[in-house]
């Protein structure tokens, strides 16, 4: 027996043996670690990734670097098996998240902003605490900030999901070897609430904390855990990333991440649980921002080209490639004589050289109409019309101009100025209730079916390890 604090603190915990919690209500009494099939689970997610991201991805890929991206190819070969997934939070049939990661995490649904936690206050052990009992390795990687309501639906248990000061100290007092992605502002003494430094403590508990590529890339082999924050919130997208030097100098991509998290959960005797995600995907699509969208789904799935070549020629691992719901629904609209224009719109992405996000932080309400249209053509190319121009700044100063309420802001007057350039456009800002993809190889694999309800994959990755839930 052993208490809750001691389950969610301790480094030490032994496998082999069941475990009761007090004082908890996990998603199940008790776990029992053994041998199983599977050593190592690999989690990819894609956050907020509609079908037309991954179709456009695909489509630029193609052309920008004469092959397919890994997750359609994976697709093609029959590599991975394919199936469809309902994402349905508790309370309702769009999902935030939150409510998305924690279906994963603990095997129940949630509502929608909470993390692990059930309506009436349950909280329920998540995936890699109940690993690290199992005497597994663990590892959340992401382009987020770190406490963002993904990764925390791994290893975290608040009833809100902006919580973010808690869950930061959740993730020291409960561990894991590889932490790498954003959100200095809730480590940093100075820029917590409570003036604590979370991450001079986990300094100070034998980890690597690391704040820039560099010293990400020095850390060397030695076995201790680390912790790499590398932006004050989330990572910078992509395509901003493409083009600015400190960034490329100072940021890690999510690619590279990936690979080093591997190398130094590889190095664990015991196999590993690593969750990976994509989080910019989801917030270019809030922003209508179709650079961000397509190059921060291309870098993704550099990441899952990773994660394949990892577990290639191996029987031990298990790879999950997914989404954790629709966003915005982009996708490439037919345009010229028989739509032969599409393509080539699609192409001129490749001259935005910004994230609609970028741009909107170099302006201000006082900028005039020819600012805007300035601005446009420095970062994008794009000689906008005065028009449209005009309707853009009235959204700026809150005029909402649109019949549809959602894109009458800024970001949505933005995403359709280039949406007249691009023919890349949006149904809202908001996630959707879609079926997501997923993608699957691996010991495990044969039990997720053509269609499955997201809780599934939780009694899925346990079963496949060998952790038995009862």
């Amino acid at each position: 027996m052993i208490s809750r604090k001691d389950f969610l603190k301790t480094g030490a915990l032994l496998g082999g043996a069941a475990l009761t919690t007090i004082g908890m209500r996990p998603a199940a009494k008790a776990v029992k670690a053994s041998s199983g099939k599977t050593k190592n689970v690999i989690f990819l997610v894609s956050d907020g990734m509609s079908a037309g991201t991954l179709t456009m991805a695909d489509i630029l890929t193609r052309q920008n670097h004469s092959r397919p991206s890994h997750w359609i190819h994976s697709y093609e070969t029959g590599l991975t098996k394919r199936s469809l997934m309902d994402m349905s939070s508790l309370n309702s049939v769009v999902t935030d998240s939150a409510a998305a990661a924690s279906s994963w995490g603990c095997g129940k649904r949630i509502v929608n902003g909470a993390i692990n936690m059930g309506p009436n206050g349950e909280e329920y052990i998540p995936l890699l605490p109940i690993f690290k009992f199992a005497n597994k390795a663990t590892g959340l990687v992401t382009t987020s900030r770190l406490t963002h309501a993904t990764p925390a639906g791994f290893i975290a248990n608040v009833r809100s999901r902006g919580m973010e000061d808690e869950i930061a100290v959740q993730m020291l007092e409960r561990g894991a070897d590889v932490f790498l992605g954003g959100g200095m502002r809730f480590f940093a003494a100075d820029r917590r609430q409570d003036g604590r430094d979370v991450f001079g403590e986990f300094a100070k508990t034998g980890y690597h904390a690391v704040k820039t590529k560099s010293e990400l890339m020095a850390i060397g082999s030695d076995g201790k855990p680390v912790i790499g924050l590398f932006s004050d919130s989330h990572v910078p997208y992509t395509v901003d990333h493409m083009h600015i030097d400190e960034y490329k100098r100072n940021v890690p991509t999510l690619a590279e991440m990936t690979s080093i998290a591997l190398d130094r959960l590889n190095a664990k005797p015991n196999g590993f649980i690593l969750q990976v995600e994509g989080a910019r995907v989801d917030h270019a699509a809030h922003g209508n921002c179709a650079s961000g969208l397509v190059f921060d789904q291309m870098a993704f799935d550099d990441a899952v080209g990773v994660a394949l070549k990892f577990a290639e020629n191996r029987d031990d691992t298990l790879v999950i490639i997914t989404s954790d719901h629709g966003n915005a629904n982009p996708g490439l609209n037919g345009e010229g004589s028989n739509y032969g224009g599409s393509l080539d719109n699609l192409l001129k992405l490749n001259k935005i050289t910004r994230s609609n996000e970028w741009m909107r932080d170099q302006w201000s309400k006082e900028m005039s109409v020819t600012d805007l249209r300035d601005q446009f053509a420095q970062w994008s190319t794009f000689d906008i019309k005065a028009e449209h121009a005009s309707i853009l700044h009235a959204a700026m100063n809150g005029d909402n101009r649109a019949i549809y309420s959602k894109m009458g802001s800024a970001s949505g007057v933005m995403g359709q100025i280039i949406a007249s350039f691009t023919g890349i456009n949006f149904i809202g800002d908001a996630h959707t209730a879609d079926f997501v993809e997923l993608a699957s190889v691996g010991p495990g694999s044969e039990a997720i079916g053509g269609f499955v309800k997201n809780t599934d994959l939780f009694y899925i990755i346990n079963e496949a390890v060998g952790i038995e839930i009862m």
